[in-house]
């Protein structure tokens, strides 16, 4: 090896000398080019893997079909029948009061002067003294038999309902969760806090939105001779202001926040999510009364406006589910217009005691807003006697166990 490197030859005519420049067209290419198409496909990698998890990931429903059957009957708002509450066990009733005996007159003692006429007159004087102990006891038996008669009577007119009207059962407290769901692709978990004491009910309906913040709908109320009553129903979108709508029954107004229009009030007017436990509980008060064919008419109120809206009963299918296939009845909201292209398909469960198991809203260009059911919430278990824990689990989700979302309420 030599001591010091070898000088290298000489270039032919022609050819470039070391560190001169190059020519414009040999120069080699940029590569920030060639790293913007690896980015971009490496983007459109990610993006088809979400997608590919979204729709396979869990339980995909095929979207609602445009076929409506004929409407063969239209029900409209009226009176309804609650459903009575479960009897309470019946307190022992005490058995009548046995009369005491009336105590016996002492023995007469006979006069020596008239002792046959004495014993006479004084057979005489006993029997008035026994004849009112009798009566006073037939008096009470007959009192109690009246008293119980009458207890029977008051609580058969009370368990007995009206004689017409609307068959109406409203769904028990429940914490519900659902999957939501844009254009098939799952969002975060949907929630549905329900109260039902039998007077009041509350409801809110809460939706995460990534980078917003949650969507918050509540309404509040009471229930009256027309079923689930509003008092109060609010919007509230991310940070904003929350938009509120009150219905005053004693006026039979609605009064907005929004605008200070305000618009007549009627008789089981709901908003725009009472709506859907309204329709709940008259399907569960009279499930066989909703037919293909069969449609149901509510007047729904927003946070400016009120409008008519007709839920048609499509008939039975099948809904996918995390906790597996349950079965449906499927509802649709009617055009409420001339060229009306938004619309609301809610699917009904019995196994869920009728409770929406799948509500999807449709917008005019076609985005699909889903929400699946996801299961219950349970509330935790109680202390154990012994107060060092609980007695069992906590919160657990009942799409685990042998077995819903609202949707974002759209501008006309």
């Amino acid at each position: 090896m030599p001591l010091f490197p070898l000088r290298r030859p000489r270039p032919a005519d022609g050819e470039p000398r070391s560190g001169a420049s190059r020519p414009p067209d040999s120069r080699p290419p940029r590569r920030w080019g060639r790293w913007a198409l690896v980015l971009l496909a490496v983007v459109a990698l990610h993006w088809s893997a979400a997608r590919w998890v979204g729709r396979n990931g869990n339980a995909s429903n095929p979207p609602p079909a445009d076929d409506v059957p004929v409407q063969v009957a239209l029900l409209t708002p009226k009176p309804v029948e609650q459903a009575p509450p479960p009897a309470a066990p019946a307190a022992p009733v005490a058995p009548p009061a046995v009369p005491k005996p009336a105590p016996k007159p002492a023995a007469p003692q006979p006069k020596p002067a008239a002792p046959v006429l004495s014993v006479a007159r004084d057979d005489a004087r006993a029997q008035p003294a026994a004849a009112p102990g009798a009566a006073s006891a037939a008096a009470a038996s007959q009192a109690a038999a009246a008293s119980a008669a009458n207890a029977t009577a008051n609580a058969s007119a009370k368990s007995a309902p009206p004689a017409s009207g609307d068959k109406f059962d409203v769904p028990p407290t429940g914490e519900l969760r659902y999957d939501t769901l844009v254009n098939g692709v799952m969002n975060q978990t949907g929630t549905i806090h329900w109260i039902n004491d039998g007077q009041h009910y509350e409801m809110v309906v809460s939706i995460p939105i990534p980078f917003v913040g949650p969507y918050v709908y509540s309404s509040h109320g009471h229930l009256d001779g027309f079923g689930i009553a509003p008092e109060q129903y609010s919007e509230q979108r991310g940070r904003r202001a929350a938009d509120v709508t009150i219905f005053n029954r004693e006026s039979k107004q609605l009064v907005y926040t929004r605008t200070p229009a305000s618009q007549p009030l009627a008789d089981g007017a709901q908003d725009r999510f009472s709506v859907f436990m309204q329709l709940a509980s008259l399907v569960r008060g009279a499930p066989d009364k909703y037919t293909p064919g069969v449609a149901r008419q509510f007047s729904v109120a927003d946070n400016d406006s009120n409008e008519v809206w007709s839920f048609e009963t499509v008939g039975d299918e099948t809904v996918q589910a995390r906790g597996g296939a349950m079965s449906a009845r499927h509802f649709t909201r009617l055009p409420r217009r001339e060229g009306d292209r938004r619309r609301i398909d809610v699917w009904l469960a019995p196994s869920l005691g009728w409770l929406p198991a799948r509500i999807v809203q449709t917008e005019p260009n076609g985005l699909q807003i889903e929400l699946v059911w996801r299961g219950k919430l349970q509330p935790p278990a109680a202390p154990a006697p012994d107060g060092t824990g609980t007695s069992g689990p906590g919160t657990t989700d009942a799409s685990d166990e042998s077995a819903p979302a609202a949707l974002q309420p759209e501008k006309p």
